[in-house]
Order: C-alpha cells, then sequence, then structure tokens
C-alpha cells in the first residue's frame, strides 16, 4: 500500500493506494496518522478510490485511526468507497461507524464544521 498527502484548510487528505492488509505499510500509515493527530491535525479524509483489497487487518489500522483521531475530537471520513469495501464495511456492521462521501469537497465541507 502506497499514500499520498495533501493539505488544504486544516484538512489532510491521504490516497491511498494498493491493498490495506496490515503489516508494515499499515503500521507505518496509523503512526502517519496519529504524528498528524499529535500536531492537531485530526481532520483527515481517506480517499479509498484505488484501494484494491481490504482485510481485517486493515480495517483494524483504519478502525484504531478512527478511535485515536476521535478521542482528541476530530474525525477520519471515506471517500469514493470501492463497493467491495462497501460491502465489507456492511457485513462487518461497520458502515454506521464511518462517514462515507462521494467526493472529497463533501468530505471537506463536513469537516470544516466540526
Amino acid at each position: 500500500m502506497k499514500y499520498t498527502v495533501t493539505e488544504k484548510d486544516a484538512v489532510v487528505l491521504i490516497k491511498l493506494d494498493g491493498g490495506i492488509v496490515g503489516g508494515p505499510d499499515a503500521r507505518t500509515l496509523h503512526e502517519f496518522i496519529r504524528d498528524l493527530n499529535s500536531q492537531k491535525k485530526n481532520k483527515i479524509i481517506l480517499d479509498l478510490s484505488s484501494v484494491t483489497l481490504m482485510n481485517s487487518s486493515g480495517l483494524g489500522i483504519i478502525i484504531s485511526s478512527l478511535t485515536t483521531v476521535r478521542n482528541s475530537q476530530g474525525d477520519i471520513v471515506l471517500v469514493k468507497v470501492p463497493e467491495r469495501i462497501k460491502h465489507l464495511l456492511k457485513i462487518t456492521k461497520l458502515i454506521s461507524v464511518f462517514k462515507l462521501f462521494d467526493t472529497a469537497e463533501q468530505a471537506e465541507a463536513h469537516l470544516k464544521v466540526l
């Protein structure tokens, strides 16, 4: 898994690419999000449009990151979620935990009011 980061108006957009399946790459992402949170950058968008695979370990990393950020009165929202990932969120009943948006602009507008 690779990711690119952009920041705009105190909102951080992380575009993920590849599989989110745990391991060193996923831990690196989680540590990066924790570092952002420690810098008070806790309004985060995860763009999943290029995610090809997510397993329970990858899902655990995202949930752990979400918990960390929400404990600091921030949020992580998901955009451009592929159908197979939406299905995973539905069967694990985590669809109600995450906020999903079709576009980064919609997600930014939501996060700006936090």
